[in-house]
């Protein structure tokens, strides 16, 4: 039956539509529900806009503009992009080079967890996990993402105070979490900066807001997971530890909770 809703009787193989499409690695849930509202969700053929609709995963066929959508397991990776490469996966028409190429070996299909410039480098994570993607990127989950910075200019004595003050971006206040001043001389300095938000070009505005200038850009970390040794342009898949602490710190998996014999998260 086309449209069910949780007040009906619920098998253990019945979940929220919104649910379900995250889960085959769609989108988030919030953003499922504008999918299902739009009228471009299906349910055996039939549109359905009741959000709170319910599918039996194991009878019904669910289709996103009439294309059938399947859960698949679910796959976590991490990324070394190299600099000068579009964190697309779409082909593009200028001819500029995006991290499909890396990504060949990977049978699930995988997106991009936020984004880097084009020729900004290091850690991105990708997942087909929806919700989890959604939570990491959104600022009110507060997953720090920590990065290194060439920048040159005129480089005050007391950069690192100067920087940790917060600055007006695009008529929104911004203020990273962090800053460390790694090396600094004449016209050049070299530093860690970490924040919890992701507006675009955020980390190159806010050293711009300063009157300095980025030379190069490197993401080193995002939460716990750390990019480490990982050569340019390759993956690995992330760690038990690293997803686990990743799920709790955006309220996926109880802080409480135990580990799981054999480490699994």
């Amino acid at each position: 039956m086309v449209g069910r809703t949780v007040e009906n009787e619920i098998s253990a193989f019945h979940m929220r539509l919104n649910r379900f499409l995250s889960e085959c690695g769609i989108t988030s849930r919030r953003k499922a529900d504008n999918l299902i509202k739009a009228g471009r969700i299906t349910i055996n053929g039939e549109v359905v806009r009741t959000l709170g609709s319910v599918v039996d995963e194991t009878a019904d066929t669910v289709a996103l503009d009439g294309k059938p959508v399947h859960k698949e397991r679910k796959r976590y990776v991490m990324l070394n992009k190299p600099p000068f490469y579009l964190t697309s996966l779409k082909s593009m028409e200028d001819g500029k080079k995006t991290i499909t190429l890396f990504l060949g070996d990977i049978e699930q299909r995988v997106y991009p967890v936020g984004r880097l410039d084009y020729d900004s480098e290091g850690l991105l994570i990708l997942t087909n996990d929806g919700e989890l993607a959604n939570r990491i990127h959104h600022p009110s989950y507060k997953v720090v993402k920590t990065y290194l910075a060439e920048i040159s200019g005129e480089i005050p004595d007391d950069l690192e105070a100067v920087l940790g003050e917060g600055a007006e971006i695009e008529e929104r206040f911004a203020k990273p979490d962090s800053v460390n001043v790694l090396q600094a001389s004449a016209g050049r300095a070299r530093a860690s900066i970490s924040f919890h938000e992701g507006r675009k070009h955020l980390v190159k505005k806010y050293f711009e807001a300063f009157g300095l200038r980025v030379s190069r850009l490197k993401r080193i970390s995002c939460g716990n997971v750390r990019l480490g040794e990982l050569e340019r342009g390759a993956w690995r898949d992330l760690n038990p530890g690293e997803l686990r602490s990743l799920r709790k710190m955006t309220g996926l998996l109880p802080r409480g909770e135990k580990k799981t014999p054999g480490g699994a998260p």
